[in-house]
């Protein structure tokens, strides 16, 4: 298991030196070659605009080859710089000075300056982007010169640094950000050749980058966006990729048989699990869902025993900070319980489960209709939905990205908001750790995220590829940073 570490300091440049040191990859003898993989999580709807929502296929095309952010989640789970070189906290957390790398260039040539950031952080302002949750703690930010930016927040928070690496604070450039968004023109490894939304990227590696001897292997990169696991599996056993991702429990015989294939199994912060709509949700629902839910059963039913089970609480296995909170037993009597003094007895809940919410989500609904009566819901439905929780670096990243759906329901939301900003500014690890099992017990008990299995990630290789020995587990394939850190063998 790779758990995701961090330092008790991130205040200040040295220690963005000290963590950065142990991200470095592993250097090949040699570079050259095409990777291809076939990836989960593409859409019609992707595109270069870092306000769309994102599966691993765009998240390893934007962030993995593209573009860069200000900071990287390194593979053993410390953090380093990518365009910024240090930052620098006040005692309080709130305030931040960040320093820019001096000489990189976007792929039309022009120089990245304070305003790109700026302008690129802005997009996220509007509550529609998936990352308007991280950007909307920022109180003020303004460059204090060409190279130098200062974020002012709303309250502190001891990990903004980390929050700088999610994959949607890619930075484009201020003055041709409608043009960025239409071709992809980044910072990154690689420049766009070919993009066909949902189904295909390909990119050519970028010379004279200052990433040269560190990252960036290949010469293309071709990546196939297959929404079946099957399809991926088969993509992989017949030679026409290199890489596929989450690939389903029955695929291992396949790569066991196959002397040409490997497996990587990674335990991450990715869970599976349902939430429901705002329109049915009532703190005895989610009572009646989690005691309804045999976590064993599933784990060993629809991720073939491959992952854990879970605990209500986007908080995952990997992260430093993970209590193992316990949520309600499974008790079918108490589920239909508060099924009843939810006034839903013996009324079908509508549910939404195709298998693009995730693997094997239709089967874990059909497990649960031998504790609670469900049906398809229709169009327009309050429903309960399948859903993924991919985890994050951090614990505030985390619980911010849905505070709503995280907290609790039994009248103490006031104290998990409470906790949560607390946690948030404190520099004192083993303070922190109290604070966040504190909230991740809150969320077990009586939380509207209902995860009852952490996933284990799967993914299959072929031997001539090569990857470091340390390979991060944020997302699938080493982070999607493949591009960057993998290498023909």
């Amino acid at each position: 298991m790779t758990t995701l570490r961090r330092r008790r300091l991130l205040q200040s440049a040295l220690a963005a030196a000290v963590l950065g040191a142990s991200g470095l990859a592993s250097r090949p003898a040699r570079a050259g070659g095409v990777l291809q993989a076939a990836l989960s999580g593409g859409s019609a709807a992707d595109s270069w605009d870092p306000r769309r929502p994102r599966g691993v296929f765009m998240v390893a095309a934007s962030q993995g080859a593209v573009f860069d952010t200000l900071t990287e989640v390194a593979a053993d789970g410390t953090l380093k710089g990518e365009l910024a070189t240090g930052w620098e906290a006040s005692p309080d957390a709130r305030r931040w000075t960040v320093t820019l790398r001096d000489g990189v260039s976007f792929h039309n040539g022009r120089r990245l300056t304070a305003e790109d950031v700026l302008a690129s952080l802005a997009l996220h302002r509007d509550p529609a982007s998936p990352a308007y949750a991280l950007v909307s703690g920022i109180e003020e930010m303004r460059a204090i010169s060409p190279r130098d930016l200062r974020f002012t927040l709303r309250s502190g928070n001891a990990d903004f640094p980390y929050l700088l690496a999610d994959p949607h604070l890619v930075i484009l450039p201020a003055d041709d950000m409608a043009e960025a968004m239409a071709r992809g023109i980044g910072t990154g490894l690689y420049r766009v050749e070919r993009f066909d939304p949902g189904r295909r990227f390909i990119g050519t590696r970028v010379t004279e980058h200052w990433k040269d001897g560190s990252a960036g292997w290949f010469d293309r990169v071709d990546f196939l966006a297959l929404a079946d696991p099957d399809a991926r599996l088969r993509a992989l056993a017949e030679g026409r990729v290199d890489a596929a991702d989450a690939l389903p429990p029955a695929a291992l015989a396949t790569l066991d048989s196959d002397p040409r294939l490997r497996l990587i199994r990674q335990t991450g912060n990715l869970q599976y699990g349902f939430a429901a709509d705002p329109g049915l949700d009532s703190a005895d629902l989610r009572l009646a869902l989690k005691h309804a839910m045999d976590r064993p059963r599933l784990v060993a039913e629809v991720l073939g025993g491959y992952g854990q089970p879970g605990r209500d609480t986007p908080i995952g296995p990997a992260n430093p900070y993970f209590s193992g909170a316990t949520p309600p037993a499974h008790d079918p009597d108490r589920a239909r319980f508060h099924l009843r003094r939810a006034g839903l007895e013996g009324i079908p809940l509508p549910v939404s489960a195709a298998e693009t919410a995730f693997p094997g989500a239709a089967q874990a609904a059909d497990l649960l209709t031998e504790t609670l009566p469900l049906r398809a819901a229709s169009p327009g439905d309050p429903a309960l939905r399948a859903l993924i929780s991919p985890g994050r670096a951090t614990e505030d990243w985390s619980l911010s990205m849905a505070p709503a759906a995280c907290a609790p329901c039994d009248g103490s939301r006031a104290r998990f908001d409470t906790l949560l900003q607390t946690a948030r500014a404190e520099f004192d690890s083993a303070r922190r750790a109290e604070l966040y099992a504190e909230l991740q017990m809150m969320g077990a008990s009586s939380g509207g995220l209902i995860l009852p299995m952490a996933a284990d990630h799967l993914q299959g290789l072929s031997r001539r590829l090569a990857t470091p020995a340390t390979q991060g587990a944020l997302w699938q394939m080493d982070d999607a940073r493949m591009a960057e850190r993998w290498w023909i063998a």
